[in-house]
C-alpha cells in the first residue's frame, strides 16, 4: 500500500554548492580594480580612529595571535571518606557467622 513519492526537499539542485574555482578567480580579478580605493578608505578609517578598521589591518598585516587557555587542575575533595579496611572487616565478620 506504500507508494513512493519523491521528496522535493534536499538533494542536488542548480546553483547549490560552492562556486567553481574559475568563477572565484574571475570575481577576484573584477574586484582587483578597487584595491587602491579600498586601501585608501581603510587608511582613512584607521587615521579617523575606527577600531574595527585598525583590528582588520592588524589581523591581515600581522595575523591574529594564537589563543591561549589557562587550565587549572583542581583536585576535588570527596564528599565523604570511605574506609575500605572497615568494609573488608564487615564482610569477613558476615562470612564467619
Amino acid at each position: 500500500m506504500s507508494t513512493k513519492k519523491k521528496s522535493k526537499r534536499g538533494g542536488a539542485r542548480k546553483g547549490a554548492g560552492r562556486p567553481t574555482k574559475v568563477n572565484e578567480l574571475a570575481l577576484v580579478e573584477q574586484l582587483s580594480v578597487f584595491d587602491e580605493v579600498a586601501q585608501a578608505k581603510l587608511f582613512e578609517l584607521i587615521t579617523g580612529g575606527n577600531m574595527k578598521a585598525l583590528q582588520l589591518f592588524y589581523a591581515y598585516r600581522y595575523g591574529k595571535p594564537k589563543e591561549t587557555k589557562d587550565i587549572k587542575v583542581i583536585n576535588e575533595q570527596p564528599l565523604f571518606e570511605i574506609s575500605y579496611d572497615d568494609i573488608v572487616e564487615d564482610i569477613i565478620e558476615d562470612t564467619d557467622e
